[in-house]
């Protein structure tokens, strides 16, 4: 298993009118934390997309327990819980506040794709090199 952890401080523009996060911004969070994770491992999203494999979302899952507020500095734990395979790898969140309190729980299934073809491709090997390490046989 592999984890990384990023920190985000909650901007007003982020908040509706009760002055908690808006629902839609947890996604953007997310993605915060796939970018800096991958940075960690050494691997550069922008360069991947220039060797031509995108990774979109296929599927988000997000579960709210309590509210995050303006100003609040959060903590984005990222999980990969399981060693990725085909054209698939599956991102797990979990969203703290300085208190420590859980707030929010999601996933991300992500799925790499040829840019030429639209279609689904295998995970580059150079991203095996750096995240299969983390996972026992």
């Amino acid at each position: 298993m592999f984890t990384s952890e990023v920190q985000i401080r909650v901007r007003y523009a982020e908040t509706d009118q009760m002055g908690y996060v808006y629902y839609g911004n947890y996604g953007a969070y997310y993605e915060v934390a796939r970018t800096e994770t991958f940075r960690q491992l050494g691997i550069n999203y922008k360069e991947m997309e220039a060797q031509g494999v995108m990774m979109p979302v296929l599927e988000l899952r997000c579960k709210y327990i309590r509210p995050a507020r303006y100003d609040d500095l959060l903590t984005v734990k990222l999980l990969l819980k399981e060693k990725p395979k085909g054209a698939r790898i599956k991102f797990e969140y979990e969203v703290y506040n300085e208190a420590q309190e859980l707030l929010n729980i999601g996933e991300t299934m992500m799925v790499f794709v040829d840019m030429k073809s639209g279609r689904p491709t295998a995970i580059p090997k150079y991203i095996h090199d750096r995240v299969d390490p983390h996972f026992t046989a």
